[in-house]
């Protein structure tokens, strides 16, 4: 067998952005050739976009995307390019790789299994295709083979398994190319991010490789392509069930391209981060791509010195400071394409101060310590902190119903509307505040808020974009401690000693998040169960309750709690602003968790409960 160079190119797209997409592909080509490689591999759908939803269903859309192949192909002399498209034929759409030698399109290997799960709904658009099934499709007046299709250069056969078809156990498309006895498979992907799922995939190519005595390549999609999907940009080449090569994992560049040489011995491999790495870097990172694509000027934050608002703030610092570690300066404000100015002595500070406003809105009950806390950690960072007081605002919403119903509102008799009035209160001035900087407002809820309903609609879940609906509050609390010395930071050391709370009561009830709901770690292990392993009541009870950390009856009365409140608080998850998915599940009903919105609540199954 010859000795090839091969090599993968990770792109960072977005759905419509046809020049700009199409010039990314050409600059990975031209970093290729500069690398020697010879032959390339593109991730999956990366002339579109992966993320371009219901577009896929347009023909307008599926026929640009050929076009776009098309006048790629003066571009590919002297290289063997694969790179993803969607190809229509015969009225149906298919997920294909195109494979273009010398400047002449070889094949079209279709897809054979739809990603549908999780985020996933690729069956709405895309056809999956038959395994050895083969025909043609016309392209400039030629028939191109296409289908279930295998390739050969300079003495290397290969062929493709295109992301979710590598995860289809017994009858993955590997096995008919094991016995073809292709020397290479190619896995081009769009593969959403979330936290530590690079082991997962690094056991999967290892394996491969092993299991079908094959050189075995991944590939997959880079950024915040879409809004809330964030893909990694992973490259790994692996052998004999032995990894040879890996990338640095969520790059700020618009394009990454590595080379590898085919020959079975290590080369360079990136080293594996822990789980808190690599949500602070895929956060910063969408938190970038997102900002510079919507074409904003930057973000406003309700910061109360907590732990939510403080995990944001740090998120978009970080951002700035990842960013230009890795660009440098001048390139990562030159993407932003925003008139941003920095001294000498501290540039990252003066660059978050222009693109992140904070504001400390509090009450009569709102704290010193949180005040304190919020202002600390503005500065430390160098965000802009504003600070005003909503008391007014909430005494005249409180005093007009007061009037309507002819009585006074008590705590005693009106604890919740009171304490909601304060927290959507703060929506409408710093709705005002973003509209007027033209900037994203960003929300500050989480996925265990999201859960169980503990959110003010139209209060703390108002925004543009939330960064942290995706991750649980004990995994917060504890990143924010890891933050803290890990990251240098510490304006966090003021956050870290406070306890979790909307401060919305008299600071005399001494409200505190886990006394109005349980305890955060149980409600991650009940949310997983419950929501991400979709199992009943009595199956979560029985599954916790051999960990004796609870009582029994209490235990039964935190899912109790649990089920009553998912289920009464579907509506507010149908309002979340968008989020980013960063773990292994979200609770989102646009990309993941699908619930009826008014139900019986679970409430056949919660009394079985309490038989056991």
């Amino acid at each position: 067998m010859d000795t090839l160079k091969i090599g993968g190119a990770t792109v960072n797209q977005t759905p419509l952005d046809w020049q700009g997409n199409f010039e990314r592909i050409i600059q990975g080509i031209q970093e290729a050739r500069q690398q020697g490689i010879e032959l390339l591999c593109f991730p999956e759908l990366t002339l579109t976009g992966y993320g371009a939803e219901d577009l896929f269903l347009s023909p307008w859309f599926t026929e640009k995307s050929k076009q776009q192949l098309i006048k790629l192909l003066p571009y590919c002399q002297d290289i063997t390019l694969a790179v993803g498209l969607p190809l229509r034929l015969d009225n149906k759409v298919y997920n294909t790789i195109a494979i273009i030698e010398n400047g002449e399109i070889k094949g079209f290997v279709a897809k054979q299994f739809m990603a549908i799960d999780g985020v996933h709904y690729e069956f709405r658009w895309f056809t999956p295709w038959l395994a050895f099934q083969q025909t043609t499709v016309e392209i400039n007046g030629k028939q191109v083979p296409f289908g279930d299709l295998t390739f050969e250069l300079k003495g290397i056969h290969y062929g493709f398994e295109i992301c979710e078809d590598a995860w289809r156990g017994e009858v993955r498309p590997g096995y008919r190319l094991c016995d073809r006895q292709v020397d290479l498979i190619f896995n081009p992907s769009a593969s959403h991010f979330a936290m530590n799922k690079t082991l997962e995939r690094k056991d999967l190519v290892t394996q491969s490789s092993s299991l079908f005595n094959c050189y075995y390549f991944y590939v997959n999609l880079l950024g915040n392509e879409a809004g809330r999907m964030i893909f990694d940009g992973e490259i790994l080449l692996a052998k004999e069930g032995k990894l040879l090569g890996r990338n640095q994992l969520l790059s700020f560049e618009s394009v990454q391209v590595r080379a590898f040489v085919l020959e079975n011995k290590v080369q360079t491999i990136a080293p594996f981060h822990s789980k808190e790495w690599e949500f602070v870097q895929a956060a910063s990172l969408a938190l970038y791509d997102y900002l510079r694509k919507s074409k904003s000027k930057g973000f406003v934050l309700s910061l109360s010195g907590g732990a939510d608002s403080s995990t944001i703030a740090v998120l978009v610092a970080e951002m700035v400071r990842r960013g230009i570690s890795e660009l440098g300066i001048a390139a990562w404000i030159a993407k932003l394409s925003l008139p941003l100015s920095f001294g000498t002595e501290q540039p990252e500070k003066d660059l978050v101060r222009q693109l992140l406003t904070t504001a400390y809105q509090g009450t009569t009950n709102s704290s010193p310590s949180t005040f304190d806390s919020a202002k600390e950690l503005a500065a430390s960072i160098g965000a802009e902190f504003l600070n005003w007081s909503i008391e007014e605002e909430v005494q005249s919403y409180t005093q007009k119903i007061e009037e309507a119903l002819g009585r006074v509102l008590t705590w005693e008799q009106d604890d919740l509307g009171l304490q909601n009035i304060q927290a959507r209160s703060r929506s409408p001035i710093i709705w005002l505040l973003a509209n007027v900087k033209n900037a994203l407002l960003l929300s500050t809820s989480n996925r265990s808020e999201g859960d169980v309903g503990y959110a003010t609609m139209d209060g703390d879940t108002s925004g543009s974009i939330s960064p942290i609906a995706g991750v649980d509050k004990d995994f917060i609390i504890h990143w924010l401690q890891w933050a803290e010395k890990t990251l240098d930071r510490p304006g966090l050391k003021a956050v870290n000693a406070l306890t979790p709370t909307a401060e919305l009561r008299p600071l005399d009830r001494s409200q505190t998040d886990e006394t109005d709901l349980m305890p955060y770690s149980l409600l991650v292990e009940i949310e997983r169960l419950a929501i991400r392993d979709r199992h009943s009541p009595v199956e979560v009870y029985q599954e916790l309750k051999k960990k004796n950390e609870f009582n029994p009856s209490q235990l039964k009365e935190y899912i109790k709690k649990f089920f009553r409140l998912w289920s009464r608080n579907q509506w507010k998850r149908e309002r979340l602003a968008p989020s980013f998915h960063l773990d292994d599940f979200n609770v989102d009903p646009k990309t993941w968790c699908r619930f009826p919105i008014l139900s019986g609540g679970f409430e056949e199954e919660l009394t079985r409960l309490d038989l056991e």
